[in-house]
């Protein structure tokens, strides 16, 4: 068999997942998702969590955010993925236009992406819900293709 053009092995992508983030669920590291209001500014270029234009503490919601259900990075074809179960903030009064995810458990709480929420999304004394997409190569919150 000849050579078919470069590619990255797909259990490296899934092996990236595991090294400084471990996205392994129950024995990988703790991800928390913090929102924030229209004040915040976020780049690619961001690294770690800032308490900067974060929402005020209301209802379930504290400073710092929730913390994520991970759920274990696999792959189908050649894509690696990984993503997280929802997530609820309860008897909240809570207005954010965007969030971050970042690894608590890592020294200086590294950013691993910022969501763009595409405009306000609103909670009065109610629940704020995050819903995450499928977890799978097409879908999931987290794929390396």
């Amino acid at each position: 068999m000849a050579f078919s053009g470069n590619f990255m092995c797909t259990s490296f992508k899934v092996e990236l997942m595991r090294a400084v983030h471990n996205f392994t669920a129950s024995t990988g590291n703790t991800f928390k998702l913090a929102l924030y209001d229209n004040s915040a500014s976020f780049t690619a270029a961001t690294t770690a969590y800032t308490a900067t234009n974060e929402v005020a503490n209301s209802g379930t919601y504290s400073a710092g955010g929730g913390t994520l259900t991970n759920v274990t990075p696999t792959s189908s074809g050649t894509t690696a993925f990984t993503d997280f179960a929802d997530i609820s903030f309860t008897s909240a009064t809570i207005t954010a236009y965007g969030a971050m995810i970042y690894n608590d458990s890592a020294t200086g709480d590294p950013s691993v992406c910022i969501l763009d929420f595409g405009g306000a999304k609103t909670s009065t004394n109610g629940t704020f819900t995050i819903i995450f997409p499928t977890a799978d190569s097409t879908s999931a919150i987290i794929r390396i293709a």
